[in-house]
């Protein structure tokens, strides 16, 4: 899957269009090389236009020799022969301007022929996980925990995730994202037969921390129509592009939740700490065991946790027989930032409930994940890098 670094959001939009299906686009090279420390397998880079120059080279002569098997794009805004001479110099495979769509599309191309020279046609392969988040009940959070989750398991670009709203009648992750997309789920129904990645690539919504979300139908009768071999098609289709698709679920076991809890690699169920909502879950645990569904991979979630309701999380696990793996204290803050339309992950990251879920999601993904990085953060360090990048130019242009 190569990968793009562009600051610029609408240039994303437009250049990815020029990749292959499945291309992923950061806004930093610290992303890119996040990135590349998890895709081992990656093949090319593409750097965009709106990248400091140096920067740029930079990042080309570091990879030469760091990772020879990975192909630098440099895509510039006006080439010329001074600019073309210093990128060889420092590396890049090839020189494109950003209005040449198909010198891009064959550059990216003859990388990925380098790269099966050097490693083998199946080296770029990669197949992703499903992480479906389920709740026999409604309104414990469990779409709020699902868009968090995907945002913490994202980790600002480093990994690919897709979010997939299955809640058919009544999902709220378009809006809990404060996303508005011009396609859903409903634009696939009837192509069971013939849905492949790029088809699907194409109803999927953007968000802004680099993660992709296939909205809900927009009206409740539509549901019907998206049959369960759809759903499996489609969650099979997405592993092919994506590292991680998180699915949020309807709270009942209707046959495209049961398809897609089928697909599931690991099943995170919430609950909050009351009795009706814990004798549902004891329920659904016994039901997705009798099915022998995620047997081994099942991880609960308590939401809204605070001793003081009278049942603590020993209490809980007693009830279930299973172990707590993430708890989420009741906070103001976690609906303030979603009713925002900026999860608490990334609007605040050191919050405890952020550290919760980013802990789980470093089980889920079997490695540490690191907490997202603040858009305040992020605002403060941008002077500091412009600043340094100044006295570069000052340099340069004084010895």
């Amino acid at each position: 899957m190569p990968v793009l670094v562009e600051p610029d959001t609408p240039t994303v939009t437009s250049l990815l269009k020029a990749m292959p299906p499945g291309s992923h686009g950061v806004s930093t090279t610290d992303r890119m090389r996040a990135w590349l420390d998890q895709h081992p397998d990656e093949y090319v880079v593409v750097l965009g236009p709106d990248l400091e120059l140096d920067d740029a080279l930079k990042i080309a002569e570091d990879l030469r020799t760091s990772k020879p098997t990975v192909s630098v794009v440099l895509v510039v805004t006006a080439l010329d022969t001074q600019v073309l001479t210093r990128a060889m110099k420092a590396g890049a495979r090839d020189v494109v301007q950003a209005d040449d769509i198909g010198a891009i599309s064959e550059a990216i191309k003859q990388a990925h022929q380098l790269f099966v020279a050097l490693r083998g046609p199946s080296g770029a392969k990669s197949v992703g996980r499903v992480v479906t988040v389920f709740s026999p009940k409604g309104g414990v959070g469990k779409t709020t925990m699902a868009v968090n989750l995907s945002l913490a398991l994202c980790e600002g670009g480093a990994r690919k995730v897709c979010l997939v709203d299955l809640d058919l009648a009544f999902g709220d992750v378009a809006i809990t994202m404060q996303l508005f997309p011009t396609h859903s789920i409903e634009q696939a129904i009837g192509s069971e037969d013939s849905l492949d990645f790029p088809m699907l690539e194409g109803l999927l919504t953007r968000h802004q921390d680099s993660m992709m979300v296939l909205a809900a139908p927009p009206h409740p009768d539509i549901r019907e129509r998206v049959t369960p071999v759809l759903v499996s098609r489609i969650l099979r289709t997405l592993k092919e592009g994506f590292d991680y698709v998180v699915v949020d679920t309807a709270p009942s076991f209707d046959d495209q939740v049961l398809t897609a809890l089928d697909e599931t690699d690991e099943c995170v169920i919430v609950a909050t700490l009351d009795v009706p909502t814990l004798k549902n879950v004891k329920v659904a645990l016994e039901t997705l065991e009798m099915l022998n569904i995620a047997s081994g991979h099942r991880h609960l979630l308590l939401n809204r946790a605070d001793d003081a309701v009278g049942i603590g999380s020993d209490k809980v696990e007693a009830i279930l027989g299973m172990p707590v793996a993430a708890s989420v204290s009741t906070s103001i803050d976690v609906a303030a930032a979603t009713n925002a339309g900026t999860p608490i992950v990334t609007d605040q990251p050191q919050h405890g409930a952020s550290s919760a879920i980013v802990r789980l999601a470093s089980t889920l993904a079997g490695e540490p994940v690191s907490a997202p990085v603040s858009d305040d953060d992020a605002q403060q360090d941008e002077p500091a890098e412009k600043g340094r990048r100044m006295f570069r130019r000052k340099k340069e242009s004084s010895s």
